[in-house]
């Protein structure tokens, strides 16, 4: 999902860098559990393939049924395959595109949990709102992210083990200013205490660390006005307090090679586990991002 930027003013902005720094995730569902099984039999040079080679170990196997009555529904099977020793939540985007091969429409879905080294089948069908009827072998993957799956955000379900849900919203872009808020619950039964901003770590598409990037702690090298410049300070999350933070940055290009970050590794503070969103930071040439400070968001919580 690429980032867009927000307008200001806005909440305080957290994430991402190429080191674990700072002081102190839309998507549609899975399409339902498809039967696991040993990985799919179906090459990428299988006669009739509708999508070609396997991208990040997702493929559309072959069209999927269209609901009667519902001409407008694309549909397609696939699988995704977890090559990985851990398992792994994976996020696909979908294009549905023309008998031409213009983009009609785009949809993602997230498959969670996929278990080390197993293949397993989904179904993605995406609403086309404009061209009449559409062939389900026109659905095409443009975009795979995946996660560990006990770094993966989740914004419904149980409660994770550590009492915390963490997202990243889809962000706002304004005259080249981007902004993407970060979005703290607490779901546990205890109070959850922060103290600063949020650590963060900045991955590439392999996952790796990118490096050359400043983290700030403040926006005054980048904007003004946002309260980026506000200290941070204690903030105590009643059970179902939320708080936020977040990035800011300007995608400005000039000289040398624009950095595009799809990971951010989120940790609430020092001693709270990884979540790693997907914000799709296009940073630019600038060599610099904001990270603001944690701040209450409700009456559950109460900033000291």
């Amino acid at each position: 999902m690429h980032t867009a930027a927000r307008t200001l003013p806005v909440i305080a902005i957290a994430a991402s860098a190429v080191l674990l720094t700072a002081c102190g995730s839309q998507s549609t569902g899975p399409s339902g559990r498809g039967a696991e099984h040993p990985e799919a039999p179906r090459a990428a040079d299988a006669p009739g393939d509708p999508a070609g080679p396997e991208q990040d170990g997702v493929r559309i196997t072959g069209a999927g049924k269209r609901p009667h009555g519902e001409p407008s529904v694309a549909s397609a099977e696939f699988t995704v395959t977890n090559r990985e020793a851990v398992p792994f939540t994976y996020t696909v985007t979908f294009t549905v595109t023309s008998a031409s091969g213009a983009a009609l429409e785009t949809s993602q879905q997230t498959v969670p949990s996929v278990p080390a080294g197993r293949t397993v089948q989904r179904t993605v069908r995406v609403d086309v709102a404009q061209g009449g009827t559409h062939d389900g072998k026109q659905v095409r993957i443009s975009k795979v992210r995946r996660v560990p799956a006990d770094e993966a955000p989740s914004a419904t379900g149980p409660c994770p083990p550590s009492g915390i849900r963490i997202t990243a919203d889809d962000g706002d872009a304004a005259m080249g200013l981007r902004v993407v808020g970060l979005h703290l619950t607490n779901c546990g039964t205890g109070t959850y205490h922060l103290d600063g901003s949020p650590l963060v770590e900045l991955l590439d598409e392999g996952r790796k660390p990118v490096s050359g990037i400043d983290i700030l702690h403040d926006a005054k090298g980048i904007t003004s006005g946002t309260g980026f410049e506000n200290p941070p300070g204690p903030v105590d999350l009643a059970p179902g307090g939320s708080a936020s933070a977040g990035l800011v940055w300007r995608n400005t290009t000039g000289a040398g090679t624009a950095v595009n970050v799809p990971y951010v590794r989120i940790k609430a503070g020092p001693d709270a586990r990884p979540v790693t969103v997907t914000p799709e930071l296009d940073l630019g040439t600038t060599g610099k991002l904001a990270v603001s400070p944690w701040k209450a968001v409700d009456r559950a919580a109460v900033q000291q």
